[in-house]
């Protein structure tokens, strides 16, 4: 495996153009989240350089854009709330000690080669968890659009503080944070392609507001420290390692969904492939690297990225080109920065969080079965009011059991017992011959496809009526996969079957299905003897057995 990402010098021109526009389009998205996940502006801007700079070096999506997300900001806020509330003085460097197990954790998987997974989940989960994420930007950028201090307290306390919220609204904040929304969204089409419209409305509104408006109240985001980032070194206390680490995880685990979701995207758009785990070992680094240095958390970033395609980028040049680009724009104007409007960052907020709302989903939950909408309703809910963990985990477990007892209910379909020929069983003329003379004395009992858990039930049902019978021929030679629940089953249907005196011959073609039933200890009830290859033997043996117990006379 290559260590570094791919590098293409053929496309300079379109790297150039792709980097320039990704870091135009980063830099009030960073100060944005950096606000909104109350770690300061600077936070923001450190994990767009650190987490773009590593991601871009060591990934494995040439042309993806790594940055802070809305959805890691909005963990990373809950983060930073739920340490400094307990630890003042350290709390912070608590927060950044979780981005740097998350980092770690994105690592792990890709060592692991775990990439190809991530994304294995149900569109009913995703799209409640993106939503509800969605929904808790929007709820905890609201106070400050409106002039007002955020409260404590997460989405609770915003909901709860609401009507303090309304009765302090500041006019002419509010009218900052719409203008900044209306430009964002009625920008022409012509000039997006141009100078991305967040750019503008920071850029437009910003101005307006120190040079057109008089009121000394309007809260900026002020002074900020934009030397090279100190290091930060990992900080923990035994009280809250095991919930830093869970929170790591869980920081890690999104970063790593959001990440590969955005380089299917970005293959869909260049007609390539990613490399997930290496992908993943790159995000690991840069995140592992921004919390050592003060950023936030940041993955795969579905704008910036869309837009360096687009721009021509087809290499990662186009990400370290990025990089060096925001690197000298917020060195060379930290002035210019420290007058921008907190008003005008949240309204950017807030189009991240309404763009984040799966539209598509929610319009057209009505369609889909009323179980998919309510799962993924109930993953919103969990994920505003609750926690993102029990959330997925809820969704994921609700959504699995449903689609086992879906798959289960087809499977069982391929459950055949049958004692004299129907049709239904793939036997051969001779074969046919041999069920029908065996007078019904034969439960041939017949497993097809896959067989997991689920069907163990229909299982023992399709065999009540093994009293009726004298021999039991279990054909396991169309099973594609055996679980280990039916495994089990049949051994304790076998252990019933000889309880009853009656005989039983297995039919296992595949070796490997054979070694997992002795290794389970079917050695102890059968011999090598009740085990045959094809149909025909097996109905011969069970002719012979017969026989010899003076059942079945000719």
């Amino acid at each position: 495996m290559k260590i570094f990402n791919t590098i293409n010098r053929n496309s300079l021109k379109g790297d150039i153009l792709g980097g320039l526009t990704a870091a135009i389009v980063s830099l009030p998205l960073a100060l944005a989240f950096g606000l909104a996940s109350g770690a300061g502006p600077e936070a923001g801007l450190y994990g767009a350089i650190i987490i773009g700079l590593f991601a871009a070096l060591f990934g494995g999506t040439p042309t993806l854009i790594s940055e802070p997300t809305g959805p890691m900001t909005v963990i990373m806020a809950a983060v930073v709330t739920a340490m400094v509330a307990r630890y003042p003085d350290t709390g912070l460097a608590m927060a950044f000690t979780v981005v740097m197990i998350a980092g770690v954790t994105q690592i792990l998987f890709g060592v692991l080669k775990l990439g190809k997974y991530i994304t294995l989940m149900p569109y009913s989960v995703i799209s409640g968890f993106m939503s509800g994420i969605g929904c808790i930007l929007i709820i905890m950028q609201f106070a400050p659009a409106v002039g007002v201090t955020a409260p404590s307290g997460g989405v609770t306390g915003a909901i709860i503080a609401f009507p303090d919220t309304l009765s302090n609204i500041s006019i002419t904040e509010l009218g900052m944070a719409l203008g900044t929304l209306l430009l964002i969204l009625f920008t022409p089409r012509k000039v997006k392609q141009w100078v991305p419209p967040q750019l503008i409305a920071l850029v437009v509104i910003s101005l307006i507001s120190v040079f057109l408006l008089t009121d000394p109240d309007i809260k900026r985001i002020g002074e900020i420290d934009v030397s090279l980032p100190s290091l930060v070194f990992p900080t923990f206390t035994p009280e809250l390692l095991q919930t830093m680490i869970l929170d790591g995880i869980v920081l890690g685990m999104l970063g790593c969904i959001d990440s590969m979701l955005t380089s299917v995207i970005a293959d869909n758009l260049t007609r390539s492939e990613h490399k997930s785990d290496k992908e993943l070992i790159g995000q690991g680094l840069g995140n592992l690297f921004s919390g050592l240095f003060g950023g936030l958390p940041g993955a795969g970033a579905t704008m910036g990225t869309v837009v360096n395609i687009q721009t021509g980028a087809k290499s990662a040049l186009s990400g370290l080109i990025r990089v060096f680009i925001l690197i000298v724009a917020v060195f060379g104007a930290s002035g210019l920065i420290s007058v921008i409007p907190i008003a005008v960052l949240a309204g950017i907020a807030i189009k991240v969080g309404i763009d984040i709302l799966d539209w598509s989903f929610i319009k057209r939950a009505h369609k889909t079965s009323k179980q998919t909408s309510y799962i993924m309703y109930a993953v919103l809910l969990l994920t505003v009011f609750v926690d993102l963990v029990v959330a997925v985990g809820i969704g994921v477990f609700i959504a699995n059991i449903i689609t086992i007892e879906k798959l289960s209910a087809s499977q069982a379909k391929n459950i055949k017992a049958i004692s004299d020929v129907d049709g239904r069983l793939p036997l051969n003329k001779e074969q046919r011959s041999l069920l029908n003379k065996a007078q019904g004395q034969i439960l041939y009992f017949y497993l097809s496809g896959t067989m997991i858990f689920g069907v163990s039930k229909a299982l023992s049902r399709e065999l009540g009526s093994l009293g009726d019978h004298h021999a039991l021929i279990v054909d396991l030679s169309d099973v594609s996969f055996l679980d280990d629940t039916i495994a089990l089953t049949i051994e304790n249907l076998i252990k019933d079957a000889q309880e009853l005196d009656k005989q039983v011959v297995m039919l296992v073609n595949k070796p490997r299905t054979k070694d997992k039933l002795m290794h389970l200890g079917f050695e102890t009830l059968l011999t090598d003897a009740d085990f045959v290859y094809d149909r025909t033997q097996a109905l011969t043996l069970a002719h012979q057995k017969l026989h010899n117990a003076g059942v079945l006379i000719d």
